[in-house]
């Protein structure tokens, strides 16, 4: 597609980027240390590597060295998924949690599974990178060292968890210097992360899973009763997968497979697929309603039937098959929103970036500790915060995402990949827990079926859907869509991105050849984001 209109009818303050090496990542410092590593030679994948690293620093509440990514590199030639999540430590069960806690907890040692970050970054390494391992890991070391301003919208995020975390094991110590969040502009300095991150360099990741940073994190574990051990860090490897697609107006929306909600968006897709989403203009109520009750479907089938896909009684292929879109998209009634048996959909503290080089390479890269901060434990000495992902998991025994030893739990993190008869167009993906399949959902319908230019897609207002009837929906949203929502029965909400997350995204959108007419780039207001190239 050759988008006409390059006007947007949305307020903004951004404007599309256009040019052959480009990034767009929801932090600029992360974003311009992906620019450093291009400028130096490397290839998107060698820059993706230095800006997750550069924002596990630099946004803290959302990401860590302890985190877990997903990504989706083109290659040039064809697409690759990677699951970078981590799995349950062995000793985990229903047994394990019912005794000691009656519940998985939100916090602390026995909510974390073994982190899959550094090891996704090493794993792109090895298989697609052009650059040193070293290289690639440079910005993020001199950040650790040198230290940065925290920016305004990282100090809210801070500020608004510190508080629920400050009794966590090492997270004052880390996270409150001198007994508080660090102020807006203020110096931050994390000389443990520089030294691990030297490490982990040194030793292509492995230091991470087996050498001194895996002792320090066992010995900590252990030290707060945790069941985590040297052996399942040593043992933990990330899975290159093939991904799921779902066709939609001539492309192809690409997203991870199970254990991840990325089918959610591909679930949506396929039921509006088999209604008139295109009948009326892109902010009509009629328009949102559909897709609002597309999603409310897709939930519905992801929290019960997806887990670790060893685990799952329901397959994807089943889940994404004509038959049964079309069957799901007649209980939809266009006049009136309805309730579908669903699960608690949690929040999110996630990260998105994709980078693209002019030799066509192109990547969509996620990564979280889940919930914000995510366990609120930091590993003394090495700078490490940990995720929380394993209260992503049931104590049902009868669901598939029950606990257990070595599974995947439920994971929210997705990035996003379009192609168009097997050529790449766009590298994106939208961050905040649920909100990540639903904004995948909203940019894909308006570029796709309404033709607005990626930036314009990115700025418009946005939904999103919770529990039951209620959707929050941004301050911007048209009142005239609000009133037609209320009417067809929707319990709106209305709220700013200061006091609902709506999400953030990230957008690289291919013009022709690489080399010669480049990319537009686009990137989201609603946080820190910058879109930025050469």
């Amino acid at each position: 597609m050759r988008f006409q209109d390059w006007s947007n009818p949305y307020p903004s303050v951004r404007a599309p980027i256009f040019a052959r090496n480009v990034v767009a990542a929801s932090q600029p410092l992360a974003g311009q240390a992906a620019l450093r590593v291009l400028a130096r030679g490397g290839n998107a994948v060698d820059a993706t590597i230095a800006a997750a690293a550069t924002i596990a620093l630099t946004e803290p509440c959302s990401n860590g060295l302890g985190s877990d990514c997903f990504a989706i590199v083109w290659d040039g030639a064809r697409l690759h998924g990677l699951n970078a999540s981590g799995v349950a430590p062995a000793a985990w069960s229903p047994a394990y949690f019912e005794r000691k806690h009656g519940h998985i907890p939100q916090r602390g040692w026995d909510s974390v599974t073994i982190p899959g970050a550094v090891a996704g970054w090493a794993a792109l390494q090895a298989r697609f990178g052009k650059l040193p391992f070293e290289d690639s890991l440079a910005p993020a070391i001199e950040y650790a060292r040198r230290g940065f301003a925290v920016s305004p919208a990282v100090h809210r995020k801070w500020a608004a968890q510190a508080d629920a975390l400050r009794d966590e094991p090492g997270f004052a110590e880390h996270f409150l210097p001198r007994g508080r969040v660090p102020a807006t502009g203020e110096h931050f300095v994390l000389k443990d992360a520089a030294d691990t991150l030297e490490r982990i360099a040194a030793s292509a990741g492995r230091d991470f899973y087996e050498g001194a940073t895996a002792h320090k994190l066992i010995a900590h574990a252990q030290a707060h009763d945790a069941a985590i051990t040297l052996a399942d860090l040593r043992n933990y490897q990330p899975e290159w997968m093939e991904l799921l697609g779902r066709e939609f107006r001539g492309y192809t929306l690409h997203e991870i497979p199970p254990s991840g909600q990325g089918i959610a968006a591909l679930i949506a897709l396929g039921v509006l697929d088999h209604l008139d989403i295109g009948a009326r203009p892109a902010d009509h109520p009629a328009t949102q309603h559909l897709m609002i009750e597309a999603m409310k479907l897709a939930f519905a089938d992801v929290h019960a039937h997806i887990a670790d896909p060893r685990h799952m009684q329901v397959t994807p292929q089943e889940m994404l098959s004509d038959a049964y879109l079309s069957e799901r998209a007649r209980l939809i009634d266009p006049q009136r929103a309805q309730t579908y048996a669903t699960g608690h959909a949690p929040p999110g503290g996630t990260v998105h970036l994709c980078v693209a080089d002019q030799n066509g390479m192109m990547v969509s890269f996620v990564q979280s500790n889940y919930q914000g901060f995510g366990s609120g434990v930091v590993v003394p000495g090495t700078g490490v915060s940990l995720q929380n992902r394993g209260y992503g998991f049931s104590l049902d025994p009868r669901h598939p995402n029950v606990v257990g030893g070595g599974k995947r739990p439920f994971h929210t993190i997705i990035p996003a990949f379009l192609t168009r008869d097997g050529a790449p167009v766009m590298s994106f993906g939208v961050m905040g827990g649920n909100m990540q399949p639903q904004g995948h959902l909203q940019a894909v319908v308006r570029m796709l079926a309404f033709e607005q230019q990626p930036q314009s897609a990115c700025d418009a207002p946005r939904w999103r859907w919770h529990q039951g009837l209620r959707v929050d929906v941004e301050a911007a949203m048209p009142a005239s869509t609000v009133a037609g929502l209320q009417a067809r029965g929707h319990d709106i909400h209305i709220g700013t991105g200061a006091d609902m997350d709506f999400g953030s995204g990230q957008f690289i959108w291919r013009l022709g050849d690489p080399a010669v007419d480049g990319y537009v780039v686009a990137s989201d207001g609603r946080r820190d984001g910058l879109a930025a190239g050469f």
